[in-house]
């Protein structure tokens, strides 16, 4: 079987076939998606930075891979302690495979939305126009709401193989529930840490913001809202 062919496989969410795949020895497989990761992370990235400056989306190019596999890597430990907590047989290393191949059909959703993330910075009102702020909040809140759902997306795509692991369908969830919560929190304020990736129109192209103690994910996202609204953000 070819990697292209597991990749449709990946997407359909075959637990047998991917399942096998957390007991080989080889690192072949881990390799290429890692490989795949990085093309299909790249190129959104570039996308998402596209509005603010060239620059800035080389940046994203570069930092989007970085964010998908610091989640990787801070989440195998958290979720194989809860996968083991919560009753699944898998060790550290298939449980972060089993996490990488998740964001591997995360980077393939992405990278098949990249036109529309590309047309939508070609389009919206740009850096220097009067209304730059609300195009930045829409541009902002559009690629948290598409990144969210595409990671919920991806992790469920998943539920089958969790479910062929552990044979219980209600232990199976709670350990779904657990790496969702556990990718959102921690990917969340990971990409608050390695901002920005649009860039802030007020401010100038950087590769790392410097206000990165002074907020978290969360308060910015509220406050890009409020701005979107037209509303105080007191």
């Amino acid at each position: 079987m070819n990697y292209r062919q597991r990749l449709v496989i990946l997407c359909r969410g075959d637990a047998d076939h991917i399942h096998s795949w957390l007991q080989e020895e080889g690192n072949r497989w881990f390799a290429f998606c890692c490989v795949v990761t990085i093309v299909g992370s790249s190129v959104y990235g570039a996308s998402v930075g596209l509005w603010h400056h060239p620059l800035q989306a080389a940046y994203g190019a570069i930092k989007f891979p970085l964010l998908i596999f610091g989640t990787v890597l801070g989440n195998a430990a958290l979720n194989g302690m809860l996968a083991q907590v919560l009753g699944l047989p898998l060790t550290f290393r298939q449980t972060s495979l089993a996490i990488l191949m998740s964001f591997v059909i995360v980077a393939l959703i992405l990278l098949a939305l990249a036109p529309i993330s590309f047309f939508l910075a070609l389009n919206a009102p740009p850096p220097w126009s009067v209304s730059r702020m609300q195009a930045y909040s829409v541009i902002l809140l559009t690629h948290v709401v598409v990144i969210a759902y595409v990671g919920v997306v991806s992790n469920v795509r998943l539920f089958q193989l969790l479910e062929k692991c552990n044979g219980s369908r209600a232990k199976a969830m709670r350990v779904l529930f657990a790496w969702l919560a556990g990718n959102m929190f921690f990917g969340t304020q990971l990409s608050w840490i390695i901002s920005p990736f649009i860039g802030d129109p007020k401010r100038p192209v950087m590769f790392i913001q410097d206000r990165i103690l002074e907020q978290n994910f969360f308060e910015y996202a509220w406050e890009r809202f409020m701005d979107l609204l037209s509303l105080p953000t007191q």
